[in-house]
């Protein structure tokens, strides 16, 4: 494999035709750091890579990964997280007025340089990328892995490339896989990792709300279940790994068709892994937060309590796809309080920052979540190419367009549209944060 091989493929594109064709070859994935102001562990893990990685196994190709992220551990957090090492960096040139610092999130660059000493000479090199605005890690890995394998075919994937094909073809990548990979891969192979703590599980791909600030639909497609005997297979070997305690679901829509998915699942882990703690990073749609379900929730071992509430006024709900309301709110706390839930338990998005909102409408939303005893988090909009508002936000920050460092949500709405004032963003992290149980941020 090599310049010959690279010849025959577009440097952009649906490569799965080359992945499949591909056996008894030595594959090296990487999962890079982190390059932004403040980063944490939401049980974070490059699932589109890894169950990649495990099906190119099973058609008899011999695979090493390197996270850049989990082999940067330093401190335990809660519920099988960690903190990382983290160095201060110079920020990029469209970043230079942000007035805070800026870091990278697990190995440094010599750190990275030695890990990749000791790895045997690959045949290919898969590099993922996540957020687009966390680019400058992608390169930086793309660099030192050039430099140590100079004629191994390098692929770069992942929701990087393919909301932002144009700017990942200049990455330094060999190919680019700009198209979803199939969703018939399987579940992520986690004992890539030496004693990995948390499995990461996706019951379903996509999502079937149009929220208009989401690129899911450009990520997978239509909605699509995944099969429950498939599901079970992955959570099985997931815990088949002594060192597991604790599990994400990924799902962007957990707990729709919950007789036929989601119910099944609670009563197989209550079956068999009743120990296991059970976190939802994602959200979970309120107006399907009924009396059995949080029943379900609670006696199944849920954990962390995430709810998609986004806003209570007319503009914040039509942008939100009206998934959810007041009335909605007030009684999935009630059905989650009656379960068995605490008050400190019931986390919930308020988004802030969409284009065209008024952050009165965001004060008193996060108010409504505080005097039902919620503890409200904020979520601060990202220009995502692909979704329905990015249009709107490159009308008016057109620059976003060619520098996706731009998109990052930290920024975007206090220093790049300039919607708010640092200080009005500030003041409403201040209010959310009168109960907030989640001391987790770096940075």
């Amino acid at each position: 494999m090599g310049s010959k091989t690279l010849s025959f493929l577009a440097a952009g594109g649906d490569h799965s035709p080359f992945l499949r064709a591909l056996s008894g070859r030595r594959i090296l994935g990487v999962n890079p750091p982190v390059c932004d102001f403040a980063w944490f562990d939401l049980w974070s893990k490059p699932v589109g890579l890894l169950s990649l990685m495990g099906w190119l196994r099973s058609r008899g190709n011999r695979v090493e990964l390197i996270d850049c992220l989990y082999e940067a551990r330093t401190a335990p957090r809660t519920f099988g997280r960690w903190k990382v090492a983290r160095e201060p960096l110079r920020k990029p040139g469209p970043l230079a007025h942000i007035p805070r610092r800026y870091w990278r999130f697990g190995l440094g660059e010599e750190a990275f340089r030695r890990r990749l000493a000791d790895v045997e000479p690959p045949d290919l090199v898969l590099v993922t990328g996540a957020m687009t605005y966390w680019y400058p890690g992608v390169r930086s890995v793309i660099r030192a892995l050039k430099e140590a394998f100079p004629s191994v075919p390098l692929l770069l994937g992942g929701a990087y490339a393919r909301l932002c094909p144009e700017h990942a073809l200049s990455s330094g990548a060999d190919l680019v896989q700009t198209e979803p990979l199939p969703l018939s891969l399987g579940g992520p192979a986690m004992d890539l990792y030496d004693r990995p703590e948390y499995g990461v599980l996706i019951t379903s791909w996509g999502c079937p709300m149009h929220c208009s600030y989401c690129a899911a639909r450009v990520l997978w497609g239509a909605f699509r279940e995944r099969p429950m005997e498939e599901v079970l297979k992955d959570l099985g070997e997931q815990m088949g790994l002594l060192s597991m305690t604790d599990l994400a679901f990924y799902d962007d829509a957990l707990l729709v068709n919950p007789e036929r998915r989601f119910y099944p699942l609670c009563a197989h882990i209550r079956g068999h892994f009743p120990k296991l703690r059970l976190h939802t990073p994602n959200g979970l749609h309120v107006a399907r937060l009924d009396e059995r379900c949080c029943s379900e929730l609670f006696e199944t071992g849920f954990r962390t309590i995430r709810l998609s509430l986004e806003g209570v006024d007319a503009y914040t709900r039509g942008q939100s796809a009206e998934k959810a309301g007041a009335r909605d709110y007030e009684r999935a706390v009630c059905n989650l309080l009656r379960a068995g839930y605490v008050e400190e338990d019931i986390e919930t998005y308020i988004l802030v920052g969409l284009p065209g909102q008024d952050l009165r409408d965001v004060e008193r939303a996060v108010d409504f979540v505080l005097a039902l005893g919620g503890y409200p988090k904020l979520a601060e909009f990202s220009p995502i190419p692909g979704s329905l508002l990015f249009g709107e936000a490159l009308r008016l920050t057109p620059e976003i367009g060619k520098e996706p460092l731009l998109q990052n949500n930290t920024l975007y709405a206090p220093y790049v549209a300039r919607t708010m004032a640092p200080e009005s963003l500030q003041s409403l992290r201040d209010r959310a944060r009168r109960r907030s149980s989640d001391g987790m941020e770096d940075g």
